[in-house]
């Protein structure tokens, strides 16, 4: 269920934060909100992306780190370039129409000396980025890009991606890059060209030439390179487990080369084990510290606005509870499912990241016991609440193996703890609660 909600939940730069939920079946979730992120994807930051394609010989501009002032300074020395372009790294888009909490505008700009690259980097860093994909305090900068600028003679867009329809990996390339692909799919469906990659064989010579001549080279030098570029992005693709490597713009220079400008790049959480060096670049700063502790103990885990903390095993049960909740009147803090393997100390480690949002004023937990036992639930849950010191209403509904067990162990505990029959009960108790502890 991770992945699935990571599809729907965010995808790329422009990806929506969920913070609200509302009942419904056709459409689980509603985006409500105005803030955007990433989330529980791998975040790779702008110079990292940059640095992958640097790897695999594919042709990027030439660049610097900088993390004060001075290192902005002396990096732009080093690229003794013509002109320079100065970006904030923070993994949200739209960062060249975004404003500082300093007021300064702007987290992208050119320039040419290398100590106004400096004055600009010391304008960015230390200081909040807002742009329309930031939540509205905005995001810190810690770090910025100093890169030579090119001039682009033509933006194209290009693509590898994971396609069911076509079973495999396939390539994607547009003349109409620099710009939304979506639109470009909606409004001229005719520019967009596609070529499945055989798993078996790769990229076959005649198939990047065929897009590059689709994507206006006209002569054998540009024709070659644009074909060299596709095939090294494809090696990317393969050898970082990628599930998608998208350049936009891919482009063309004034004098005739391709350029890999900027680019996107998702990869399968599954091949994490393998691809240490690439999981180890993900950059966790920007997301929610509640959601990134969850994945360290092997938990879905997707933080909202509401105040009834929901702890559920198996996804489908969860949205199903937060619809009863819903119905009810009531609002879900979040979407928690524990799996059907949990250990008592994954329910602990769940209770401890569902009270440390101070949003939360009530607990609901919803367990149906097959290879999850109710009665291993119920140890974590008593454990946890001792442990945690809880001081809000708890609400547990448990069915299926070992549940006997599991009601007798909580019964016996001390604690205050409401039991529930089904889940309509427990949902009315648990919206119940929160006017009772008012």
């Amino acid at each position: 269920m991770r992945r699935v909600l990571s599809k729907q939940l965010a995808f790329g730069k422009g990806a929506r934060k969920v913070t609200s939920y509302k009942s419904c079946t056709s459409n689980l979730f509603s985006y409500q909100s105005n803030n955007f992120k990433q989330v529980r994807n791998l975040n790779l930051q702008e110079y990292r992306s940059k640095s992958l394609m640097d790897q695999f010989g594919v042709t990027t501009q030439k660049w610097r780190l900088a993390t004060t002032a001075e290192e902005a300074v002396k990096g732009a020395k080093e690229l003794n370039a013509k002109e320079l372009v100065v970006k904030a790294q923070i993994l949200a888009g739209g960062r060249g129409k975004g404003t500082f909490d300093n007021g300064f505008k702007g987290g992208v700009h050119l320039c040419t000396e290398p100590e106004k690259a400096g004055q600009l980097a010391g304008s960015m860093l230390g200081h909040k980025l807002r742009t329309k994909q930031t939540s509205p305090e905005g995001t810190l900068v810690s770090q910025v890009m100093i890169a030579e600028s090119v001039d682009l003679k033509r933006e194209l867009y290009f693509a590898i991606l994971m396609d069911r329809a076509y079973k495999g990996p396939v390539m994607v390339a547009s003349p109409q890059g620099g710009v939304d692909i979506e639109e470009v799919a909606e409004k001229t469906p005719e520019l967009i060209f596609k070529e499945p990659i055989s798993i078996e064989t790769g990229i076959r010579p005649e198939q990047t030439r065929r897009l590059a001549e689709k994507l206006g080279f006209n002569t054998e030098a540009k024709i070659k390179d644009a074909a060299e570029q596709m095939e090294r992005l494809y090696q990317l693709f393969l050898k970082t487990d990628a599930t998608q490597v998208e350049v936009n713009p891919f482009a063309e220079v004034a004098d005739g080369r391709v350029f890999a400008v900027d680019a996107k790049i998702n990869f399968d959480d599954n091949a994490k084990f393998r691809q240490k060096n690439v999981f180890s670049m993900g950059d966790e700063s920007e997301s929610d510290p509640r959601e990134v502790e969850a994945e360290k103990v092997g938990l879905n885990y997707i933080g909202m606005d509401g105040n009834i903390g929901c702890m559920v095993n198996g996804a489908g049960l969860a949205m199903a509870t937060m619809d009863i909740i819903k119905l009810y009147k009531g609002s879900p803090a979040n979407f928690l499912d524990v799996g059907g393997g949990a250990t008592e100390e994954q329910v602990e480690s769940a209770f401890k990241i569902l009270t440390s949002d101070k949003q939360v004023k009530a607990i609901l937990v919803n367990i149906f016991g097959g290879i999850m036992k109710c009665d291993v639930i119920a140890k974590g849950i008593v454990n946890a609440a001792g442990k945690v010191g809880l001081k809000i209403p708890l609400v547990v509904r448990l069915a299926g193996t070992n549940v006997e067990k599991g009601k007798e162990l909580m019964q016996n505990s001390g604690l205050p703890i409401i039991t529930a029959e089904d889940l309509d009960d427990a949902a009315q108790k648990a919206v119940g609660s929160l006017s009772k502890a008012k």
